[in-house]
């Protein structure tokens, strides 16, 4: 476990933060929080495992087929753009959030809709200003995606194919040493970036350290949809000002200096 706090020196405690994404120790996410003096603590609640893609394969072999392709993550990206070098020119491409759209555009891809608010309902609210009825949207999504995008667009009318892309599964956790760490007190903040983390964070460290854990420190979501897990779970979160991973460590870093 990354720990290499003292707990007797209080200022270093109270700039402790959570990271509970699937990254290793120089992944984004901690790089940004560590380029703002915080010390990071890594427990990747979730990890991202390849799909049976299957259904994925055949879909992108009609691709062409497709008026639109939405993309809700840069693992969905990945999987995509490692099946298709380019898409075909009449494909249009939507995209929740900076980060997938950057790294859409990194592939080549041009991104044609991206609304301003990096969450699946607010994809679906810009798409409603659209002309979607009876066009053919492809969605590969997580197999943990919310009904949120399908749902939506086809009550817009549109005739969409949600294939799955990737798998979104627990990460093994060392849930002993956690509660350990826990019980020794001193972490000022835990950053969530999806709502699974927090699903499988509760589930590894059990509910009694679960609540003690958010009872002791802010909980930081990247955006609505996570903070509404945590909500539901009695936790008042801070939500980041925009959903990329620099913005959410900022936001933890303000959060962590106005604590002391």
């Amino acid at each position: 476990m990354d720990d290499h706090a003292n707990p007797d020196a209080t200022a270093t405690e109270a700039k402790v933060v959570v990271v509970t994404r699937a990254e290793s120790d120089d992944g984004p996410l901690s790089s940004h929080l560590r380029e703002f003096g915080l010390e990071v603590l890594l427990w990747p609640a979730v990890s991202v495992a390849v799909a049976d893609t299957s259904a994925l394969d055949e879909a992108l072999r009609s691709i062409d087929q497709f008026d639109w392709i939405v993309f809700a993550s840069r693992y969905a990206v990945a999987a995509v753009a490692e099946r298709v070098a380019a898409p075909p020119a009449d494909l249009r491409v939507a995209a929740v959030g900076q980060a997938t759209a950057q790294v859409l555009r990194q592939r080549g891809w041009s991104v044609d809709l991206q609304p301003e608010d990096a969450n699946a309902a607010a994809l679906v609210s810009a798409f409603a200003t659209r002309p979607i009825s009876g066009l053919n949207v492809l969605f590969p999504a997580s197999s943990r995606a919310l009904p949120t995008i399908a749902a939506g667009l086809t009550q817009l009318g549109a005739r969409v194919l949600q294939v799955e892309a990737y798998r979104t599964e627990p990460a093994t956790l060392d849930s002993d040493g956690c509660r350990a760490r826990i019980d020794r007190g001193g972490i000022a903040a835990v950053t969530f970036a999806s709502p699974s983390a927090v699903i499988e964070l509760e589930h590894a460290l059990g509910r009694e350290h679960f609540d003690r854990l958010l009872k002791a420190a802010e909980a930081v979501a990247i955006g609505p949809t996570t903070a509404r897990e945590l909500v539901e779970r009695g936790c008042s979160p801070v939500v980041s000002e925009t959903a990329t991973l620099r913005e959410l460590a900022q936001t933890t870093f303000r959060l962590v200096q106005t604590r002391h």
